[in-house]
């Protein structure tokens, strides 16, 4: 598994505490380490809290103790893949703002953070010690690069990609 993995397919892992050659915490333990983020969700006949406790800290979204009734680990695989596509798509969306923000010169970042703040152009030009003919010719190069076909979509975009910079790891 750990071999084949595309880490751009969203998954998820089932793991039993007692495999064979490793143990599902110790394969837990692998995936952590390697960056892997699919949700985990841990199956036992050998639970107890405290095993449990430290598969939820170190990441697992579900632990389920065995007998288990097939429709409850069904259910619980297609709410952590659900999860995963989630996790896949906002990454890939976070991918093409931060693109799309690397496009930007020091200076465009410069203007486009005093605009998204409400500042006028004459006030960036103040602020900036250039003059407003300059920071109307960088604004158009920030609308430009960031797709953005107004102030208020301009906003949107950059609003939206600073919370999902925030939110995924």
């Amino acid at each position: 598994f750990l071999d084949a993995f595309d880490p751009g397919a969203p998954g998820c892992v089932v793991l039993d505490i007692r495999m064979p050659g490793m143990s599902g915490l110790e394969l837990q333990r692998e995936l952590a380490e390697r960056a892997i983020s699919l949700p985990i969700i841990i199956l036992t006949g050998h639970g107890d809290v405290q095993i449990a406790v430290h598969a939820m800290r170190a990441g697992a979204v579900d632990f389920i103790e065995k007998p288990f009734n097939n429709e409850l680990l069904l259910d619980r695989v297609q709410k952590a893949v659900a999860q995963s596509v989630d996790a896949t798509n906002a990454r890939a969306k976070q991918d093409k703002f931060a693109t799309r923000m690397n496009s930007l010169t020091p200076r465009e970042h410069d203007v486009l953070d005093l605009v998204v703040t409400g500042e006028t152009n004459k006030g960036v030009a103040r602020r900036l010690g250039i003059s407003e003919k300059t920071v109307e010719v960088h604004r158009a190069r920030v609308m430009t690069k960031m797709q953005a076909k107004s102030l208020a979509d301009l906003v949107r975009i950059v609003t939206q990609w600073r919370t999902l910079a925030r939110e995924i790891p």
